[in-house]
């Protein structure tokens, strides 16, 4: 694992403009809403030779009394290089007012060589070589799948869907994702990933804090990394990203929930799809929302377009029971409201074309490994979960992000599976919301 921060510099149009560091930033802005001085009379104050200096003229930073000081400070830049996709999901779990991006399955390396050491993420050492026998196991059934789809691809093109009149590049691209992505539930969540993400020293430290109070060495690990570059850039506020015992406490509760779920509901068989959406309307009786909703959408002309107050204060939650965990790392970085699962694995999916029962010796020894692990109580469960493990995931959220996820995850280009679970969850919120239904702009999906 590698974590490399990022400093912002000013381009040359803006070389006439004043130089602050984050943390200076942050006390001249907190500074300037608490004076009648203008920031020329605040900058007048600032040494550039001098930061830490300057900050402690302006005001006591730390001890300032307001957390939102810290959200001042502009975005941190932070890259992580060679983390778990498991690790990949959390943090985009924690850092819900982040902008990041993480690695493609379509581009990272398939084999048994990117993957961490076992002791890296606190796998038992009398089970380290079992693991690492499946992980070899998963990542053989991932290239022969691939393999398979691939020429069956090539052999029965209208499989892939292809735009009309696409050249021959477009075609072999589009039959390789074709392939990927339908192969991609074999992969180990323990491959190792890149991501990159974006966001302001409060929302680090929290960030921080809270990977340092996980029960996984890869967490805490990831934790200290990230805060000695975040030191550099915003020293004082990186002070208080160790871990907490509330935030320790509520983990372990956490771990001990989703523990309990996952020996309850381990297994390997595909479960049905089921969807759940509620969707709550009512308002103060001296603030009623008059506005109907087909006014509040029908104004857009893409899924970009602002909606109106009758779906931006209408409340949504939607829910799947068995969402794979290929499809779990995206959903999981629409940032709006709060997502929650148990990450464990109830089920198996795997896509049509790929035969279940063919891989049955592998879903059950990876099946019995996390039993085993589950059983140990150890939060190393996770690593031994494929991306096909479906999993609850629930999302709570207002009407108009959840039209937006919507339209996006069923539009052009969105994944095959992505849109099967949101067309069903749209169908299920029009059956609620007819009014809706002439507006909300549900895509085909393709091509792919």
């Amino acid at each position: 694992m590698k974590v490399t921060g990022l400093a912002i510099v000013p381009p040359p149009a803006a070389a006439d403009l004043p130089k602050v560091t984050p943390e200076l930033l942050a006390s001249v802005l907190a500074r300037y809403s608490r004076s009648n001085d203008g920031l020329g009379k605040i900058m007048e104050k600032v040494d550039l030779a001098n930061p830490n200096e300057s900050i402690d003229r302006i005001l006591k930073f730390v001890d300032y009394g307001h957390a939102s000081i810290g959200g001042l400070t502009g975005g941190l830049a932070i890259a992580l290089d060679d983390v778990s996709m498991w690790l990949a999901y959390k943090i985009f779990e924690l850092a819900q007012m982040a902008d990041g991006q993480e690695s493609s399955t379509r581009y990272i390396t398939m084999a048994a060589t990117n993957l961490p050491a076992p002791e890296e993420l606190g796998l038992p050492a009398d089970l380290a070589s079992r693991w690492s026998a499946l992980m070899a196991m998963a990542f053989t059934a991932y290239h022969a799948e691939y393999e398979l789809l691939d020429k069956l691809g090539a052999a029965e093109p209208g499989r892939v869907r292809l735009p009309k009149d696409a050249k021959p590049a477009v075609v072999n691209r589009l039959r390789k994702n074709y392939a990927l992505d339908r192969a991609r539930y074999f992969i180990p969540l323990a491959t190792r990933t890149n991501l990159g993400l974006v966001q302001s020293s409060r929302m680090w430290s929290m960030t921080v804090k809270h990977l340092d109070s996980l029960p996984m060495p890869e967490a805490r690990a990831a934790a200290k990394l990230i805060r000695d570059e975040l030191l550099k850039q915003s020293p004082r506020l990186m002070r208080y990203s160790f871990a907490d015992k509330s935030y320790e406490a509520q983990a372990q509760q956490e771990l001990a929930a989703s523990l309990s779920l996952g020996l309850a509901r381990l297994s390997t068989q595909p479960l049905p799809d089921e969807v759940w959406v509620r969707v709550e309307r009512d308002t103060p009786p001296w603030l009623r929302e008059e506005q109907p909703v087909a006014e509040a959408l029908k104004h857009r002309a893409n899924r970009y377009g602002y909606q109106g107050k009758a779906t931006r204060r209408m409340r949504v939650s939607f829910a799947w029971n068995n969402l794979a965990i290929a499809e779990l790392r995206d959903l999981n970085r629409h940032r709006t409201g709060h997502r929650y699962t148990p990450l464990i694995q109830a089920g198996f999916y795997l896509p049509p074309g790929i035969d279940h029962d063919s891989h049955q010796a592998l879903l059950d020894e990876q099946a019995a490994l996390t039993r085993e692990l589950m059983m140990r109580g150890s939060a190393a469960y996770v690593y031994s979960l494929l991306l096909g493990a479906q999993t609850p995931f629930e999302h709570s959220t207002h009407a108009d992000k959840f039209i937006y996820e919507a339209e996006l995850r069923t539009g052009m280009g969105a994944h095959f599976r992505y849109a099967e679970h949101l067309s069903a969850a749209l169908r299920e919120f029009t059956r609620q919301v007819p009014e809706a239904k002439d507006w909300v702009r549900e895509g085909t999906a393709e091509p792919e």
